[in-house]
């Protein structure tokens, strides 16, 4: 099934009466002879937003492998997030997409961050109250610059960084966890309802979601990350949380091991039933769950706005769009823009080592029988099974061939995409992977240009050289803080090897001249709350007890 941008028919009487009394406002407006577009703007008036505010539409959900006669065929968004694994084992994908073209990004050029965000969930008509949202999207005010919680900063003539880690915890997943938090869990207390919330991470949705959902009523969090598997500063952040209403789990395994356990839980009946005898409901706060894929839209509509604000390109001027990518939600919110009307030739991936994406989308192969997690200086990428794979063969073959390629690699570890579908699938995207040696040269040559990244930014640079075919602007974007893997960093500016986190980070904050924040050099003072580190077979068990 292949999503298409939403047009309308049969318009309702809120639409029609609604329309007719912003006529007469602008009416009087111009009859006083003020041009058409201040009118528009003295009422609020935009033809778009104001189009999917009355129409009657709204946001549905259906399955990516079909039905079982179990699950309802669609659901709102707020079902979807509260319940986001669907018949099958599969998840819930956006039945249709609101059209954001050229018209909409024109109108946005001056937006903040927040009236853009407030937009895009508008056109998406996802049936969350209006000020649940206004709530959410507050939470950008607490970013380092609140009018800007996501610069696009120039390294090269034509490669931009738009850095998505100026949020509380130094990553990329703040700009979708720290509004879904806010949104899930109003949900929760708007139900009466009690939820679960798991979270497998390689580093940097734990910390995340533990940030945001801390302290708030009506949920608990489970937190399982691979013990061994992260930086120092990812664990701390972790293991250093002691609200009540957190657990953190070590698990002696990979990310995949975690990634697996946490999909067997939500799709366990037992395991839900066990939540039922405590009166509580099971969600998550991985990108399986479409909450957070809607916020993850946004930045990549921002971003090119940033450049057109910039005068670095024109509204309609294509760009390339070069994501790190393990888990495949970032780049898939830069697919779902594309989609709606983002001007995008080609959405480049970006791997390590452990490179099952480049893979497929050179050979259409998705073939995991001869392979493990290789431990790289990218860890958050340290990832074979990419959830949101799944979500674009969806939209691009149908739930039918979609349940028939999952259930394969579930089983066999393996598919095979025939020649037309890799074809469609390579006219969407390229891919390359990047060495950690790579990565290191990536570092050090653009740290003595002046600007300071993280091992899993560098490796879009590799895929920037590599994968263009035409001179557009490139848009990379930088999913952590230099801080987060900083005896990375150390190693590939100084040449030191074994150093500590906090050694490497006054090693390089003296070396650029910068401070370390304030939240992460706090990190080494805390006590250790969470100290639980156990086998997978252990995890739904560890789970239980804590509730």
């Amino acid at each position: 099934m292949t999503l298409s941008a939403r047009s309308g028919s049969g318009l309702g009487k809120n639409y029609r009466r609604a329309f007719a009394d912003h006529a007469s406002q602008i009416a009087v407006t111009l009859s006083k002879g003020i041009k058409s577009r201040e009118a528009c703007a003295r009422i609020r008036y935009n033809p778009l937003i104001f189009y999917y505010q009355y129409s009657g539409f709204s946001m549905n959900f259906i399955e990516t492998r079909g039905n079982d006669g179990q699950h309802p065929e669609k659901v709102s968004f707020s079902e979807a997030i509260l319940a986001p694994i669907s018949s099958f084992g599969g998840l819930y994908s956006p039945e249709s997409l609101p059209a954001l073209g050229e018209a909409f990004l024109q109108s946005h050029i001056d937006s903040s961050y927040k009236t853009l965000a407030r937009a895009v969930l508008t056109a998406f008509e996802i049936d969350i109250d209006s000020d649940i949202i206004d709530k959410a999207l507050a939470l950008y005010d607490n970013f380092d610059d609140p009018n800007n919680p996501v610069p696009v900063v120039k390294v090269n003539d034509d490669l931009y960084v738009s850095e998505l880690w100026h949020g509380p915890t130094r990553a990329f997943k703040d700009m979708a966890l720290q509004p879904f938090g806010t949104v899930l869990s109003s949900i929760a207390q708007t139900r009466n309802e009690n939820y679960l919330i798991l979270t497998a991470t390689s580093g940097d949705t734990g910390p995340a979601a533990l940030e945001t959902f801390k302290n708030r009523a009506n949920v608990r969090v489970a937190c399982m990350y691979p013990a061994g598997g992260t930086s120092d500063v990812q664990r701390l952040q972790m293991v250093t949380e002691d609200a009540e209403n957190l657990k953190v789990i070590g698990v002696k395994g990979d990310f995949d091991d975690t990634q697996n356990a946490l999909k067997h839980l939500l799709a366990s009946k037992d395991f839900k039933h066990a939540l039922q005898q405590k009166n509580i409901h099971l969600s998550a706060a991985n990108s399986v769950n479409f909450g957070r894929i809607i916020f993850q839209i946004i930045y990549h509509i921002h971003s090119y706005l940033e450049l057109c604000r910039q005068n670095e390109i024109s509204p309609g001027e294509k760009v390339y769009l070069d994501v790190p990518s393990g888990n495949f939600g970032n780049a898939l919110g830069g697919y779902y823009a594309m989609k709606m009307g983002l001007p995008v030739e080609k959405i480049i991936i970006a791997s390590n080592k452990n490179n099952i994406l480049t893979q497929l989308i050179h050979s259409g192969a998705y073939d995991m029988r001869n392979s493990s997690v290789v431990a790289t200086t990218s860890p958050a990428m340290d990832i074979l099974k990419s959830s949101n794979i799944e979500r674009v063969l969806f939209d691009l073959f149908g739930s039918e061939r979609t349940k028939a390629l999952m259930l394969q690699l579930d089983s066999e570890k393996y598919y095979q995409l025939t020649e037309a579908e890799l074809e469609k699938l390579q006219s969407i995207f390229a891919a390359d992977y990047c060495e950690d040696d790579e990565g290191k040269k990536y570092i050090r040559e653009t740290f003595a240009k002046g600007y300071l990244m993280d091992p899993h930014t560098a490796t879009c640079f590799k895929a920037y050289e590599t994968c263009r075919d035409k001179p557009l602007k490139t848009i990379v974007y930088s999913t952590a803080e230099w801080t987060k893997f900083s005896p990375v960093i150390a190693n590939a500016l100084t040449g030191e090897v074994d150093t500590h986190d906090i050694d490497a980070l006054k090693a390089i904050a003296k070396e650029a001249g910068i401070e370390i924040p304030a939240m992460i050099s706090a990190l080494f003072d805390k006590e250790i709350a969470q100290k639980s580190i156990i086998e997978k077979e252990d995890i739904e068990k560890e789970i239980l007890s804590f509730l």
